[in-house]
């Protein structure tokens, strides 16, 4: 029997494939999206796929595909309980206050009247988000009742485009200056205004629901952990020069976490079977809160990262890269053994 692994080259497939090879794990390249899918793992007890947001077809059809394969007793990575609620804010917010996890307190509206009606019982600031999208895009700070309503009007409008051309060109250009991309990368960001990739004209509008959180001042940065079965692993990120949004700032840093953050993140993810997860802290006054959570996250700088905690909150030091903790827990539970 085999490991499937959904390849994507960029992905975290491309991880998992050297793994195996190293490892002498039986593994086969598979394709998702191709009609006899099912039959492609008949001899497989276990599929990989790190399907991802900006992606069209991924965005839209890989977690039904990924619920039928598990349905047919075949193991996934991520399941139905790690990833169902991935690149979705919305779904995130009634399934933290489901478990009674601390959450920035968030504020959803389905109906233009109702939006409207509630504008008033708001204080501001306010932050906007779609229920899509990483790295801070669509995340804009709403100062005021006018703007709140500018915002609720589009929403129940013609909507907002997933992917925002011109804060793209103005992140980018933002990480030239700070040293953090090359003068090539703001090229290939002004390109995309005008020559848009297909997957992000494909993506569309978001319209008809309105998402509001709390906006908590005094975060200079944002601490992520990372949970992984047994092990967490985490970092500080710092937020943008002259904004108050830390994810894609690239600002990263490893002082000390508190380790009351780790527990959250190991009894929020046990709390949620999760077999991945990276959990977005704020705080709250001094007590720390989720802002959001994905079963993926970028890795630039949590590889950096000088160690991990253990369940028993003990330190191990080190370097450690957490794709391969997922593969190596997808084994353990398929009680998959080596190749000879």
């Amino acid at each position: 029997m085999k490991i499937a692994i959904h390849h994507r080259q960029g992905s975290y497939s491309d991880i998992w494939i050297d793994y195996c090879r190293s490892n002498k794990i039986n593994y086969k390249i598979v394709n998702c999206f191709e009609n006899d899918i099912m039959s492609q793992l008949q001899d497989c007890v276990a599929l990989l796929w790190h399907h991802h947001e900006a992606y069209w077809k991924e965005s839209q059809f890989a977690k039904s595909i990924l619920f039928a394969i598990e349905h047919s007793g075949i193991k996934v990575f991520p399941n139905f309980q790690t990833g169902w609620h991935y690149d979705d804010k919305v779904a995130q917010k009634y399934l933290f206050e489901g478990i009674n996890a601390p959450f920035v307190p968030t504020y959803i509206f389905y109906e233009k009247k109702e939006a409207i009606s509630n504008i008033d019982k708001l204080s501001y600031p306010k932050v906007f988000k779609l229920k899509g999208g990483a790295g801070s895009s669509n995340v804009v700070l709403i100062n005021n009742k006018k703007q709140a309503i500018r915002y609720v009007n589009k929403a129940f409008g013609k909507g907002f485009y997933k992917f925002n051309k011109l804060k793209h060109v103005k992140e980018r250009f933002r990480r030239v200056k700070e040293g953090q991309e090359s003068a090539f990368g703001l090229i290939k960001g002004i390109a995309r205004v005008f020559l848009s990739t297909p997957s992000a004209r494909k993506l569309g509008r978001d319209r008809n629901y309105i998402y509001f959180q709390d906006f908590l001042p005094n975060n200079t940065f944002d601490i992520r952990i990372v949970v992984i079965a047994d092990k967490a692993i985490g970092l500080r990120r710092g937020v943008r020069k002259g904004d108050f949004r830390a994810s894609g700032s690239g600002n990263f840093d490893y002082k000390e976490i508190n380790k009351e953050l780790v527990e959250i993140a190991f009894s929020t993810a046990e709390k949620l079977n999760l077999q991945s997860v990276a959990f977005d802290f704020i705080f709250k006054g001094k007590v720390p809160v989720i802002v959001e959570m994905s079963y993926a996250f970028g890795t630039k700088g949590i590889l950096n990262a000088p160690g991990y905690w253990e369940r028993d909150l003990s330190f191990v030091k080190g370097f450690f890269d957490p794709r391969i903790w997922m593969i190596e827990e997808l084994i353990e539970e398929c009680n998959f053994k080596r190749s000879i």
